[in-house]
């Protein structure tokens, strides 16, 4: 048992830092952008995002940013929420939320209706 609870929380460490080390690269380079098209116009706006790549590296940045939420949630809840069956109920409603995110942001970037 105690094999398996290092085993998660080695596993959740390492994911909650290559995260955010993706989360903070891809925030760098939108900074820097956004610093290098001064006035912003649509139309670099809309030529970055019509690159195939900015969309692939947003929905990474998304996905990384939402399980990056799911191990901090996770672990808050492990802590604080003493019954296993409200801790379990919020889990599912956490990880439906997520997935509503998922779909939703792949709707966005690539505009399916």
């Amino acid at each position: 048992m105690v094999g398996r609870t290092v085993s998660y929380s080695l596993r959740n460490w390492l994911m909650q830092r290559v995260t955010a080390i993706v989360m903070a690269l891809y925030s760098l380079f939108m900074a820097a952008f956004l610093l290098v098209h001064q006035p912003l116009r649509f139309a670099d706006w809309s030529g970055l995002f019509g690159n195939s790549w900015m969309r692939i590296a947003s929905l990474l940045f998304l996905l990384c940013l939402y399980l990056h939420a799911w191990g901090g949630v996770r672990s808050i809840l492990m802590d604080y929420v003493r019954s296993a069956a409200i801790r379990r109920t919020a889990e599912a409603l956490v990880i439906l939320a997520l997935v509503a995110y998922v779909a939703w942001s792949v709707q966005i970037l690539w505009g399916f209706q």
